[in-house]
């Protein structure tokens, strides 16, 4: 009998998607990127050469270190989990549940076909920024292994270093402005934030330390807010629209942030505009407001290296909401930023129609 083709070749993206493992019932495969990704589309691991493969990944374990790669075994098979058939070892490798063949189908291993649908179990490894490298079948794992073993440092995937698509800027906020905001959190004191996560069909704000330690505060209306206003307007959106020909009209909220080495302050990898209620998002601000007296906490970007980012005091990254970055952990002293998002008329519009799936407090 015929098996489906892979439809995902050589340089194609792969297509993000959401599903469950045993310790997160919403695991974010894009969060993976910045190393190589190999992706196990199982099937079963009842059958005898998915089996086979299976026992070989624990000798994979120098490979798969998740800082040079990492795997995921997906099945469709809910017996894999009822009798532990598939061997994890996080944060190397792990078990996907892909009961309902969504990821599986979006990746061509499973397709309809007479009498049902045909799956077919083989291997599909990414390159750190989650494009196609490679397709091999089931019992191609050793060779593929010794062959991700000689695959030059993720950084330098692409032959040479890639800089992370950013803007760079100094000078947006005088250090009287800087000042000023900080007075302002430290007289309003900062309140935990949470991060936005989509369940069952809502935009929810959910608290995880390990995923995110940050306390913010609103700024009021008054001179303060609109200084920030201003000062974006005039100095930032102009070199926007220069380098990304994106016109900015609307700004989300004006924000000051602290991550404080104290509490382990930390942002994991991320993306901005991921749910309903985020996706009109289309950049993201960083401006730095005491970049001078912390250790640690630097922007990262992880699918374009390890380079670290930290505007001096007053500067800015501004950055597409779609790019994986994450704030690196404070180790000491206090980081205070000022975080807004920028979009236009046209993402507003979405804004307001994707407000029936942001859950109230």
């Amino acid at each position: 009998m015929s098996v489906p083709a892979p439809i995902l070749h050589r340089g194609d993206p792969a297509p993000y998607w959401v599903a469950a493992t045993d310790t997160n019932p919403r695991f974010v495969f894009s969060s993976l990127a910045g190393r190589y990704v190999l992706l196990g589309f199982l099937g079963s691991a009842a059958q005898p050469a998915v089996a086979e493969a299976l026992a070989a990944m624990p000798a994979a374990a120098q490979v798969l270190n998740a800082e040079h790669a990492c795997a995921l075994l997906i099945t469709i098979d809910p017996a894999d989990r009822e009798q532990h058939r598939i061997p994890q070892s996080l944060p190397g490798w792990r078990a996907v549940w892909d009961f309902d063949s969504g990821v599986s189908r979006t990746y061509g291993a499973a397709q309809p076909g007479e009498g049902g649908m045909r799956y077919a179990p083989c291997w599909m490894l990414l390159d750190p920024q989650l494009r196609v490298l490679e397709t091999a079948p089931m019992n191609a794992l050793p060779a593929l292994l010794a062959h991700m073993a000689t695959l030059p440092p993720p950084a330098l995937h692409a032959g040479t270093a890639v800089p992370a698509p950013v803007l760079v800027l100094p000078r947006i906020f005088e250090p009287e402005l800087c000042s000023a905001l900080i007075a302002e959190y430290d007289r309003q004191g900062g309140e935990m934030c949470g991060f936005m996560r989509e369940i069952d069909g809502k935009t929810v704000a959910v608290h995880d330390r390990g995923h995110k330690v940050r306390r913010d505060v609103l700024l009021d209306e008054g001179p303060l807010k609109a200084a920030t206003q201003q000062r974006i307007s005039t100095r930032l959106v102009p070199e926007i629209q220069r380098s990304f020909q994106f016109g900015v009209t609307r700004m989300e909220r004006y924000l000051v942030a602290c991550y404080a080495a104290e509490e382990g302050g930390h942002f994991a990898p991320h993306r901005d505009n991921t749910t309903q209620g985020t996706a009109h998002r289309r950049f993201a601000v960083t401006i730095n407001l005491n970049a001078e007296e912390f250790s640690g906490g630097d922007l990262r970007f992880p699918e374009f290296g390890p380079t670290n980012y930290r505007p001096p005091t007053g500067g800015a990254v501004v950055f597409s909401c779609s790019l994986l970055h994450q704030a690196m952990p404070v180790t000491k002293g206090r980081r205070y930023a000022f975080l807004p998002f920028l979009y236009d008329d046209a993402a507003a519009k979405i804004r307001e129609e994707n407000l029936k799936f942001i859950a109230a407090p």
